[in-house]
């Protein structure tokens, strides 16, 4: 008998650590100031900059439209594509090198510059070799969507495009399905493409000082990783009920164990 009380206090406490707590679960918690406290939240948001493998989506407009005709995608009439697809084969990809090639321009290197930056460049490059001040010439530069995968403890992992220009993370994961009570949301990991080489940064969602984090917001080509929580790889109940459900479980089975061995 006092094997069975010990094996079961031991239990008790390995199986207790197994329930997660409420900390853990929530959101964007003030873990550093007090709970009846106004806390003032500043988004820090820089203009995104372009990157090898970005597909950009140039459009020019003139007085007379049939002037730069050569310089817009001719396939946006095709109904049979959709958004995605259309902004692949329309669209103007930066290749290894950071250039990309537009029709009478040629190649134009645009590699860690911002949208604006490039809009720019084109308008001057075509107004100093095609047209004159007059033709009123206007560009515009815009991602072709954002594009991001998502995996690990999500409900629906995958790639997935946004046709939006800024996406912060809980919007990103709110698109993949949330993420379950089996997903760690004080590390979530961005792993996160650079010139050099990727990167992997780590968020705590759970604080809500993650909004002023220079990683809040998403970029094209993101893979966001949701790791398992440690009750996941024991195989313990996730949360009291299924904790007691285990325990029950496990008490029944030392306790015929014992009996059969005293007989």
């Amino acid at each position: 008998m006092n094997r069975l009380l010990l094996l079961t206090g031991l239990l008790l406490c390995v199986l207790s650590t197994s329930c997660i707590p409420h900390k853990d679960i929530v959101y964007l918690q003030e873990k550093d100031t007090p709970s009846d406290s106004t806390q003032i939240m500043v988004e820090q948001q820089k203009p995104y900059r372009v990157q090898i493998n970005d597909i950009l989506n140039i459009r020019v407009k003139a007085l007379d439209q049939e002037t730069v005709s050569i310089l817009n995608p001719a396939g946006e009439e095709n109904l049979n594509a959709d958004s995605a697809e259309r902004a692949y084969f329309d669209g103007f990809t930066v290749d290894m090198h950071g250039n990309i090639r537009i029709p009478t321009l040629g190649k134009i290197n645009v590699l860690g510059y911002t949208c604006e930056d490039i809009e720019k460049r084109i308008e001057e490059q075509l107004l100093e070799e095609q047209f004159k001040e007059t033709a009123n010439i206007f560009v515009t530069v815009k991602l072709a969507g954002l594009r991001y995968t998502a995996n690990g403890e999500v409900e629906s992992p995958g790639t997935v495009t946004l046709f939006q220009e800024r996406v912060n993370i809980f919007e990103a994961i709110a698109n993949v399905g949330e993420i379950p009570i089996t997903g760690n949301k004080k590390e979530v990991q961005i792993i996160r493409q650079y010139p050099q080489g990727q990167r992997i940064h780590t968020l705590d969602l759970t604080d809500v000082n993650i909004i002023n984090s220079p990683y809040y917001y998403i970029q094209p080509n993101d893979i966001i990783y949701v790791k398992p929580i440690k009750q996941k790889t024991w195989g313990a109940g996730t949360t009291g009920r299924e904790t007691l459900q285990t325990i029950v479980s496990v008490m029944g089975i030392i306790t015929t164990t014992v009996l059969l061995l005293n007989r």
